[in-house]
């Protein structure tokens, strides 16, 4: 199914209550066509069930999910007709083999390509000859990636793609997935794995016990203008020099516009200096009558900037 629409998958206010703080509560987001769409969270934060909502396998209490402009839960047919999904749990049907199951998949979407089909089968390592229920984890994981992907769907839900691959076959799917981006795939990809959304998303949404705390444009983790410095002071009068030229503070995690200590120790005469990128120059020249052994920016990553939000740490957020 085609779509022109700016936003192929909404999310709008979806709450989901399933009574003891578990569900999904006041979600909202957009996946674009054309972006990869991480959705980032610990297992039971709430990822699989709001993509069990965008699918249109559950009525949610109060908000909607829609994909392709339609409402999800009363036009579940047509969405699963036209999205490659990879659910969370992986239930083959038992009393097939692969390729049975391969050819009821085909069956089921009305689609037949033996080139595309070959050419994920050599990719993902994969002989479906056996029976499904005598696969290992890792091989029935593979199954539903295939026939997710088989037919070349242009919009994809992807929930733990990778949950039972082998690290080889992680990076594997990873670079499969950029081809896929290349091609103008729009996908919404749920995962706990930070270097797997780290290297192919545009954008990344941060669950939490149900709830949204951030999404942003992952250029800004690789880009961050708020910049952290680790440097090596050769002398104890330089390390207590630079000690006197700048404030510290103990909170990590905020904007730091002019050059501000956040860590210090003296028995390794290290500092930790924080800084906005525009500042550098700045720094520099404060600098530059200490005796440095080293100055390395400490590089902010996607697990950093997750972490902040699983630490008790009310400053949350604030680095981006």
């Amino acid at each position: 199914m085609k779509n022109d629409t700016q936003n192929i998958i909404s999310v709008n206010n979806l709450t989901k209550d399933y009574g003891h703080g578990r569900g999904v509560f006041d979600v909202s987001f957009v996946v674009k066509k054309g972006e990869v769409f991480g959705f980032l969270g610990p297992n039971g934060a709430g990822k699989s069930t709001t993509i069990r909502h965008i699918m249109g396998f559950s009525k949610p209490d109060k908000g909607s999910t829609n994909v392709f402009g339609m409402e999800s839960f009363k036009n579940y047919y047509k969405i699963l007709a036209n999205v490659g999904y990879l659910p969370g749990e992986i239930a083959l049907p038992e009393g097939l083999t692969g390729w049975e199951f391969i050819k009821m998949m085909g069956d089921l979407r009305h689609t037949k390509d033996d080139e595309r089909l070959k050419y994920l089968l050599d990719k993902f390592n994969l002989d479906p000859s056996g029976e499904t229920k005598r696969m290992s984890l890792g091989d029935k994981r593979k199954l539903a990636i295939i026939t997710a992907f088989m037919d070349d769907p242009d919009t994809l839900i992807l929930d733990e793609p990778t949950s039972g691959l082998d690290p080889v076959m992680q990076q594997v799917f990873i670079e499969f997935i950029k081809e896929e981006k290349k091609r103008g795939k729009t996908i919404l990809l749920s995962s706990h794995i930070f270097n797997e959304v780290e290297a192919t998303c545009d954008r990344i949404s941060i669950i939490k016990d149900g709830k949204i705390v951030s999404t942003f444009d992952a250029d800004k983790i690789k880009h961050n203008e708020n910049k952290k410095f680790i440097i090596h002071l050769d002398d104890l009068e330089s390390y207590n020099k630079l000690l006197n030229k700048l404030p510290f503070s103990k909170s990590k995690n905020k904007k730091f516009v002019n050059p501000t200590i956040i860590e210090k120790d003296e028995k390794s005469k290290k500092v930790v200096v924080a800084i906005n990128d525009s500042q550098i120059n700045k720094l520099v020249d404060i600098l530059s009558d200490l005796n440095i052994l080293s100055f390395v920016e400490q590089k902010l990553t996607l697990q950093d900037y997750f972490m902040q939000f699983y630490r008790e740490d009310k400053n949350f957020g604030e680095v981006l």
